[in-house]
């Protein structure tokens, strides 16, 4: 290895283990360091750099448990052989490179967008090797319907550590992705429920639960969620909410209209909540706010989580907790479905968070965001004179409200396109359905409270800083 293709920024924020681990990750990946190749010891690299041996040997230390390298004892560090993972990563640049050539915008602020570079490639596929070496056989026989019971105890230990969830393995459901988990609740509960949905929303949610046969019920949000004004009038059986970080306005909902939400649950026995926490992970300001199933003592709350947002698309797995008063209706209403999860996909997502890799690649991708996020902030600056900005602290978008009401949605959008940026209208995520009002009168239209002013999502995970600036430096000409 050539040392002086190393340069540390003392200055960058980055840590200067970071930036050596990054570095000889990159060149593995890149071809430039090849299998068995021998890398400089650590004392050696650390004389070269002129830093703390033990900054050396922590990056060393990273590459090692993520598979790069290799420690062999007396004689060094060795480059792993990694041609499948070469492969792959090269395969995943190419074909992005294709979607942006295909694509007519330079950059989409897309709020569903991930990153994905920083993911543990080879610790995923060493993993995936054990798996499949320890089990041989019984991987691969039919599992428990509900999932694996190793699998739903780790997630009882996870949720419970970082959002202060309480269950037991009974009471999870492994489902391939969120969508199918929701076809499966609408199934467990029954047709004819009365459904209450924020609006704007997840309209997919809404979608499924009136294909399942719900009422829907779309309710308007204040700065607090939920209206339970409309709520308690709505005779409403379920209320779906994402507290944590409401879609698409981000939302966090205080702690007193989470109490409201619980006793209104309460106040009738078949009354329940669904809390969606799809991207609780994600917040940069202040700390975590527990669940709503963490304050829940009469067993009201359906809670829904996903590993898609939090480690990548592709890995579709998510989970339902059912209260212990609805299992019965699960037994006897979808008892006989099978899990839609490849038992060898549970037991490596099991290895990966009871392994701790789960905990350090989120700590790592918080760091990661929290850079973007402030980068976009920092870069919206020169709008805040026509702009109100929310939603700010946390998730993978932010929100931004034109202050002219003469400004409308499509300006904005259409503005943005001409100089090939691509975002996100507000209006794209209202429903607007016709249904029976509290009274039974049929036909009166629920619509949202709307004040007239634009409303425009800004996603920043799946770009670049430099793309960041770069797209808001065009938004600026644009809008401005």
């Amino acid at each position: 290895m050539n040392e002086l293709a190393i340069t540390l920024d003392v200055k960058s924020s980055v840590y200067l283990y970071e930036q050596i681990y990054q570095h000889i990750k990159n060149e593995i990946v890149e071809g430039k360091l090849s299998e068995k190749e021998r890398l400089p010891s650590t004392r050696a690299l650390a004389e070269h750099l002129q830093i703390a041996r033990s900054t050396v040997e922590l990056a060393y230390e990273q590459l090692v448990s993520e598979g790069y390298i290799e420690a062999k004892p007396y004689k060094g560090y060795f480059v792993c052989s990694i041609g499948e993972l070469y492969h792959l990563e090269r395969e995943r640049i190419v074909k992005k490179q294709e979607i942006k050539k295909q694509s007519p915008y330079l950059y989409d602020l897309t709020p569903n967008g991930i990153e994905m570079k920083a993911f543990p490639f080879s610790t995923w596929r060493r993993i995936s090797k054990n798996v499949l070496a320890e089990h041989q056989r019984d991987i691969f026989e039919p599992g428990h319907p509900k999932g694996d019971f190793e699998f739903r105890n780790t997630i009882c230990r996870y949720v419970y550590s970082f959002r202060g969830v309480n269950c037991e393995p009974e009471q999870i459901i492994v489902g391939a992705g969120n969508d199918y988990l929701l076809l499966l609740l609408g199934k467990i509960i029954g047709e004819q429920q009365r459904v209450a949905m924020e609006n704007p929303t997840y309209k997919r949610a809404y979608r499924i639960f009136s294909s399942a046969g719900c009422e829907m019920l779309t309710m308007p949000i204040d700065k607090n969620g939920m209206s339970m004004e409309h709520l308690r009038s709505s005779q409403a059986d379920i209320a779906y909410v994402m507290p944590s970080h409401q879609f698409p306005t981000g939302v966090v909902m205080p702690i007193g209209r989470r109490i409201e939400l619980l006793k209104w649950a309460e106040e009738a026995e078949n009354r329940y909540v669904i809390e969606d926490d799809y991207d609780s992970e994600f917040r940069y300001k202040g700390k975590p706010i527990q669940a709503l199933q963490a304050w829940d003592k009469k067993e009201k709350v359906i809670y829904m989580g996903t590993f898609s947002k939090s480690i990548a698309p592709a890995i579709r797995v998510s989970f339902m907790i059912l209260p212990k008063p609805l299992l019965k209706q699960y037994e006897r209403n979808a008892g006989f479905l099978s899990s839609t999860v490849s038992r060898i996909d549970q037991a490596i997502l099991n290895e990966f968070i009871g392994a701790g890799h789960y905990e350090r690649y989120l700590n790592k991708m918080r760091k990661i965001y929290r850079e973007k996020h402030d980068c976009l902030l920092e870069c919206l600056k020169p709008f805040k004179h026509k702009f109100h900005i929310s939603g700010e602290n946390a998730g993978l978008h932010i929100l931004l409200t034109c202050k002219k009401e003469e400004t409308s949605e499509e300006q904005l959008t259409s503005a943005a396109e001409s100089v090939g940026i691509k975002v996100y209208g507000m209006s794209a995520y209202f429903v607007e359905e016709k249904r029976s009002d509290q009274r039974g009168e049929k036909g009166k239209s629920c619509k949202a409270v709307k004040d007239g002013y634009a409303r425009i999502l800004l996603g920043y995970a799946g770009l670049s800083e430099e793309e960041i600036k770069n797209a808001l430096l065009l938004l600026q000409k644009v809008w401005l």
